[in-house]
């Protein structure tokens, strides 16, 4: 027996192909998958802003409502001729006001959940567009036969998945 080393057959290009699609492949459909979990909860990220703006407005139209009644009846109250009308009316004036408060209350709470979601929405933007492109250069490295590509590629990816972790 000879102490001989098989002999190494460079990789031909088909060889180098078929390398490079099975890793590609495999970081593809995951890249995929996390720009679709990414879009998901970006548009639910969405929503919740534009929902939270809405009902925010809407308490603060609520708000304005009360303040009005409370003006209207603290006036009334100091119209009334009947001390029994005047208690009413300011029983009701600060009923008024009572209310304003929970609103207001309501309110802030909307507004700070839409603020901190709005924080998070340029995130869930940058991270989509990262893993687009991560997953364009990945095509390109198995038409290409490129693995410098392919590495680029994957630190793009690994870049887009970064950013999806701070928009989560």
């Amino acid at each position: 027996m000879s102490d001989t080393k098989p002999e190494v057959k460079p990789l031909t290009r088909s060889d180098r192909e078929a390398k490079i699609k099975d890793k590609a492949g495999f970081v593809i459909v995951f890249l995929a998958a996390l720009l679709a979990i990414n879009t998901m909860i970006g548009g639910s990220n969405s929503s919740k802003i534009q929902n939270n703006t809405i009902q925010a407005n809407n308490m603060w139209a609520w708000y304005q409502a009360k303040n009005v009644r409370g003006v209207l009846y603290e006036i009334s109250a100091a119209e009334a001729n009947k001390p029994e009308n005047k208690e009413k009316f300011l029983a009701e004036a600060k009923r008024m006001s009572d209310d304003k408060k929970e609103i207001m209350e309501k309110a802030k709470v909307l507004e700070a959940e839409r603020d901190a979601a709005k924080l998070k929405s340029p995130w869930f933007t940058w991270s989509g567009s990262t893993l687009q492109i991560a997953i364009v250069l990945l095509t390109a490295s198995i038409l290409a036969v490129s693995m410098p590509m392919f590495y680029i590629s994957t630190v793009v990816g690994a870049i887009g998945s970064l950013l999806v972790s701070q928009a989560i």
